[in-house]
């Protein structure tokens, strides 16, 4: 009996980071393989909550929330089929998509221990020190939380 792959998950958003840092996980840890490559491959999206979003926007109406809710399931739903369509074309056809609710941080370190991950993959942002200091770090948190080991992936400057 083959023995079971390692899981890699990686974290996934709308950023151009977060495509990026997959598009270089699948060159460098899958497509090279064909079917052999060494990992399962789970794509992690942490979906805000209605509430978090619309505090950082200001007072709101509870009319708001459920169309907050709609837009943020419609955001899940385009990662979650862009990830799939950029998986595909680099010929990665068994990748899982989860949409988790909650702060990144939280989620992945929650994902992390949820499937066992050998590795964890997020992409920078490349915060400066301020807006590291303001908004966090949601690869620094998770480098020092998560039980497992983590990849940062930069996307080079141009």
């Amino acid at each position: 009996m083959a023995a079971a792959k390692q899981l890699m998950l990686i974290a996934v958003d709308d950023s151009p980071h977060s495509m990026y840092a997959l598009e270089w996980t699948l060159d460098h840890f899958f497509t090279p393989f064909g079917a052999n490559h060494p990992f399962r491959l789970v794509a992690i999206h942490a979906r805000p909550l209605p509430v978090s979003v619309i505090q950082l926007a200001g007072p709101a109406t509870p009319e708001i929330i459920p169309m907050m809710e709609i837009d943020l399931k419609k955001a899940a739903a385009r990662i979650t089929e862009k990830v799939k369509e950029l998986c595909n074309k680099k010929t990665v056809n068994e990748v899982d998509v989860e949409v988790m609710e909650g702060d990144p941080r939280n989620v992945l370190c929650e994902a992390v221990d949820k499937h066992q991950a050998s590795v964890l993959v997020v992409g920078s942002h490349g915060y400066g020190l301020m807006k590291r200091a303001v908004l966090g770090s949601v690869s620094d948190y998770c480098a020092h939380h998560v039980h497992c080991s983590v990849m940062i992936v930069k996307k080079p400057k141009t």
